[in-house]
């Protein structure tokens, strides 16, 4: 059984971002970039399937400039066996990404592909169902447990009013939450043997997918200042301030 798991380049999750004088987006200008922590764990359960003899072989796609072959380089250090990057310089969009993927899907052959629930940049939490159905096959998202025999996965999902149990039949698209592990530590000799690895470079103009953009960005702007809290004396000031100022009872 071969995975694909999808692994984006952005923003270090440490990194206070900047936004750009004339609002247009994020200032990248010397700033550290890192794998989406969604992604690192959505690498690690497809390792861990390897790992339990579930899977034969684990492909890291990325879609991006050249830098994103280090996020790449960083999947295959935690034990991916190859790569392949997708060289794109503009913004692209979701359901772009989406027919990007599929088309490579298409070519592997593979049975299950892993995203992270969303990424930390722009949390469309869009591209993983967009596959699903570009695909027709089965989704489970925001999963935090997986159990796999022969052809039927069982999942938990993390929902609104807590977990949800599903069964879905390979092939199927699965978006990684939080709570389904913990990725593990790249040491530096697997750093070392990833630079061995292989990474496939396609140029995203050999696909022949449409490039047209449905979103326009109008302007980014930062979230407002939160004003500093308050001490209230009892309970009834409490109750008071919540139901005649804040208005939330």
């Amino acid at each position: 059984m071969k995975v694909i798991v999808s692994v984006k380049r952005v923003v270090n999750h440490n990194v206070k971002i900047r936004i750009k004088a004339d609002q247009s987006g994020v200032d990248l200008t010397n700033v550290k970039m890192s794998m989406n922590p969604f992604d690192e764990i959505a690498v690690e359960e497809a390792i861990r399937l390897k790992e339990a003899g579930k899977a034969s072989e684990i492909i890291a796609v990325s879609i991006g400039p050249i830098q994103a072959q280090e996020t790449i380089r960083t999947a295959l250090a935690m034990g991916a066996d190859r790569g392949i990057h997708v060289i794109n310089d503009i913004e692209i969009e979701p359901i772009t990404i989406a027919k990007i993927l599929k088309s490579i899907v298409e070519k592997i052959n593979s049975t299950i592909c892993f995203f992270g629930k969303q990424a930390i940049d722009d949390d469309c939490n869009q591209t993983g169902q967009m596959l699903s159905a570009l695909l027709g096959w089965s989704q489970a998202t925001f999963v935090s447990r997986i159990e796999i025999n022969d052809n039927e996965v069982t999942v938990n999902r993390e929902i609104d009013g807590g977990l949800e149990t599903i069964k879905v039949n390979t092939p199927v698209v699965i978006t990684t939450d939080l709570r389904l592990n913990e990725p593990r530590f790249v040491s530096l000799p697997n750093i070392i043997k990833a630079k061995k690895k292989t990474i496939d470079q396609i140029m995203l103009s050999d696909l022949g997918i449409n490039l047209s953009s449905h979103l326009k960005t109008i302007k980014v702007v930062e979230p407002p200042e939160r004003k500093s809290g308050i001490k209230v004396a009892n309970v009834c000031e409490l109750l008071s301030k919540l139901k005649n100022e804040a208005k939330v009872i």
